[in-house]
């Protein structure tokens, strides 16, 4: 993989005598590092596995590390190098760990269906997440031979993403795939994200030229389809770009803070500004700008309770990294959190 070795971010963070890879494939904490010549299986080593204060430190796709070779084609991993962009989702289950989902990362191709399965809320999560991980989202809707409102779809998406790039492809056949193209720079590494069945898989053999990455059909009577991506890898495509097949999600749960979600809110966040009150909580204030436009058809009410929800999701999540998840609970449930 020419190039890997000529990133200046990472090779500062090393000393002569210290090897750096990439990771390329994890599976079940075996990694396969690359380099300019070689390719490594690899583990984590002792020392690395005991100071990992949490699983976001571990190695992941991405990810540039220092290794050390043993027994030919075998490595440790002693350490992962500090990272230019972090691509993650709040991991599953009671606790507040962040799982790491694709390392050092410059754009993410959100990749919905245009049929059943579409959902413009569910496309603006992975658009905050996106921003909060500091890569550019770049939204890629499949199967547009299905379907048969294209154009008010695509303007669906224009109101919920503004100014986040869309191109429609279908996968069968190839077309949309040139003008996507576009977006793939030499050097660059490009993430793929969306739920089972969205043709992830198709759309990564469409852009490599060949068929890399197995491909299920998806259910007919829900078009939900199979995890047929059942591990993260990086593919590095004929014109030098890298990307990374991810496994389709079943949800989103946020990692990050209200900052970004402003961001993906860019709209609701400048009519914000003309609210006449600065504490304005776009609920039945005189004067809020937001809610004008809600009655004037230039905002959606949805669009305004999705931005709401996805603001209480993440300043949750700060309190519970804060003060834990106890303390956070019962400040979440006093009366004052319940009145605002």
């Amino acid at each position: 993989m020419n190039g890997f070795n000529s990133q200046d971010f990472f090779n500062e963070q090393v000393n002569e005598t210290e090897l750096i890879g990439r990771i390329t494939r994890a599976a079940q904490e075996i990694y396969t590092i690359q380099t300019d010549t070689a390719s490594y299986q690899a583990t984590v080593s002792g020392k690395l596995r005991h100071e990992a204060a949490s699983t976001s430190i571990w190695p992941a796709v991405g990810d540039w590390v220092v290794y050390q070779p043993h027994d030919g084609d075998k490595a440790q991993i002693q350490r992962v190098l500090q990272r230019r962009t972090v691509l993650s989702r709040r991991a599953a289950g009671p606790g507040i760990d962040e799982q790491v989902i694709a390392a050092n990362v410059d754009t993410v191709f959100i990749v919905s269906t245009l049929t059943k399965e579409f959902n413009v809320q569910r496309i603006e999560r992975y658009v905050m997440q996106v921003y909060e991980s500091g890569a550019k989202p770049v939204i890629v809707c499949t199967k547009r031979d299905l379907c048969e409102d294209v154009m008010d779809k695509q303007a669906q998406i224009e109101r919920h993403a503004p100014g986040v790039p869309i191109y429609l492809v279908n996968n069968m056949d190839g077309s949309g795939i040139e003008e996507l193209q576009n977006e793939l720079h030499e050097r660059d590494t490009i993430s793929l994200i969306g739920s089972s069945g969205v043709g992830k898989s198709t759309l990564m053999n469409r852009l490599i030229g060949e068929d890399i990455q197995v491909t299920n059909e998806v259910r007919e009577k829900d078009e939900r389809g199979l995890h047929t991506t059942t591990h993260r890898e990086l593919f590095a495509l004929p014109n030098g770009t890298y990307v990374i097949d991810t496994p389709g999600m079943r949800e989103l749960q946020l990692w990050g803070d209200a900052t970004h979600v402003d961001t993906t809110f860019s709209d609701i966040d400048e009519l914000s500004e003309q609210c006449k009150f600065r504490d304005c909580q776009h609920h039945q204030e005189p004067g809020c700008a937001v809610i004008a436009a809600i009655e004037a058809g230039e905002l959606t009410s949805e669009r305004l309770k999705n931005y709401q929800k996805m603001l209480r999701e993440v300043e949750r999540l700060d309190l519970k990294n804060k003060y834990g998840t106890h303390r956070a609970n019962r400040i979440l449930h006093s009366p004052r959190a319940r009145k605002s």
